[in-house]
């Protein structure tokens, strides 16, 4: 069995990488100092349900590891819960951990007929527990930032990881790593096949227009290198942005148009960003899209 030392490097490694200004790396390493290993407590008769209805009791007191998410009700909820990207990463990990491990999610609603119509909307059909009185986050006093509010926990609830997996391609395969036993004391990177990028432009402005209507924009990737370019992995800021793209490796001197489309939830001024990580030294690159719903 691997040691959390090992364990830790790779948490402190994986922060660093997507450590914002505000967060230094001395803040980081704070930070996993102070959860490594800290046991979260869970509010009592927890209620989860699914898309505000169905009431089920649901822990997964059984299982070998728990992610848990907490929310808050601070902010854009829509871009917080980034459902459609936890949807993807739940079948991924029941993939490769064979029921292993269970996601509980905890949601500090300012509106809980909002929520609801996120879940619709994004037909979102796994347990969530509406956590009105914010009992959850006063049990345990999360970090304010939302990237450190998502845990890997043991069986017995320790914590082994910290950062949102959706949020950050780094933090999603530390997890798959842990999950399948593949820490060891060297990473992987190194090996990497890496190539060269070229973007036609990081910033798209959409202009005015009617909040209403979907709005589309489209950035080229041009692979620059001698080595084919993979593009690993895709967020997005707001759960309003979607992007679609080819999975297949692009071959030297060839193109991959990134399609990212927008659909306001109400009007508004918007800068949105995409982040995407490929095998380039270059990444994560980062995109943006900005304009004026009315």
């Amino acid at each position: 069995m691997k040691s959390r030392k090992k364990v830790a490097i790779y948490i402190v490694v994986s922060l660093i990488l997507f450590s914002s200004c505000q967060n230094g790396i001395k803040n980081v390493e704070q930070l996993v100092r102070e959860w490594e290993g800290k046991e979260i407590q869970f509010p009592p008769n927890s209620v989860f349900t699914v898309q505000g209805k169905d009431t089920i009791e649901y822990m997964g007191n059984s299982s070998s590891y728990k992610i848990v998410t907490y929310v808050d009700s601070i902010g854009c909820t829509s871009c917080k819960l980034q459902l459609l990207s936890w949807e993807e990463f739940i079948h991924r990990v029941d993939s490769v951990s064979y029921g292993k491990v269970s996601f509980l999610f905890y949601f500090h609603p300012k509106d809980k007929s909002e929520l609801r119509l996120i879940f619709r909307r994004d037909n979102f059909e796994y347990p969530v527990c509406l956590d009105e009185n914010d009992c959850f986050n006063k049990l345990n006093h999360f970090p304010s930032d939302m990237m450190f509010q998502t845990f890997l926990l043991d069986r017995d609830n320790k914590v082994l990881a910290i950062g949102n997996p959706v949020h950050n391609f780094k933090v999603k395969e530390l997890y798959l790593k842990i999950i399948q036993g593949e820490i060891s004391g060297q990473t992987k990177e190194a090996e990497a096949i890496m190539t060269e990028v070229a973007i036609d432009k990081t910033s798209i402005s959409l202009g005015r227009f009617n909040w209403q209507k979907e709005q589309k924009a489209t950035f080229t990737l041009k692979n620059t290198g001698n080595k084919p370019l993979a593009v690993q992995d895709v967020n997005t800021s707001c759960g309003c942005t979607s992007v679609a793209y080819s999975k297949e490796p692009v071959q030297p001197g060839r193109e991959l148009n990134l399609e990212v489309t927008y659909k306001a939830e109400h009007p508004e001024h918007f800068n949105k960003t995409i982040t995407v990580y490929c095998n380039t030294e270059s990444s994560p690159l980062i995109l943006k899209i900005m304009g004026d719903a009315e």
